[in-house]
């Protein structure tokens, strides 16, 4: 699996630009999953059902499981927040994992920067920043994109880790079968 990063304060438009490559690199051919950090509690189970009941009652994790798609739900309880190398291991094979959030891993990322902000600048003190998502031209010598150069930041990524463009027609059937 190769693990890119998406850095950047909240409201740089982390999610926008993940949610709009996604479906660039599916037509690549590649198998894409996300990981997002959320910096809060947050419950996506809902009072009154049963998996909610469950875990109320004490279960450590509840499987919500139906013909489109599956979900756990684990309770961590007192236990420390798994480090994102962690949750990387709970992953099915795929080819590339899209990082949103984890600002602070030592991934290779892209800094989201928004002039208007008024947010440091990620870059000057993590090498792990290999490019800049910009809406103002910056002092540096690394990749510069435009908020919204979704092509060109996922031509980057492709050359980054050295992934072969879909240019033949298994992988475009590849592609086709992944949506």
């Amino acid at each position: 699996m190769k693990v890119f990063g998406f850095a950047g304060y909240s409201g740089s438009g982390k999610t926008t630009l993940v949610e709009e490559l996604i479906p660039r690199f599916v037509m690549e051919g590649l198998r894409v999953s996300v990981i997002k950090h959320a910096h809060h509690d947050f419950d996506i189970d809902k009072p009154g059902k049963d998996s909610y009941r469950h875990r109320r009652a004490g279960a450590t994790e509840v499987m919500i499981t139906a013909s489109r798609r599956w979900v756990i739900m684990h309770e961590l309880g007192n236990e420390p927040e798994p480090e994102l190398p962690e949750q990387l291991k709970r992953l099915s094979p795929c080819d590339l994992v899209l990082v949103e959030g984890f600002k602070r891993q030592p991934i290779p990322k892209l800094e989201i920067h928004r002039k208007e902000a008024h947010k440091p600048l990620l870059f000057p003190e993590d090498k792990h920043v290999v490019a800049i998502a910009t809406d103002e031209k910056l002092d540096t010598t690394l990749p510069q994109f435009g908020l919204e150069d979704y092509d060109a930041i996922v031509n980057f990524i492709l050359r980054y880790f050295g992934i072969e463009r879909a240019e033949n027609t298994e992988k475009h059937a590849a592609a086709g079968k992944a949506g």
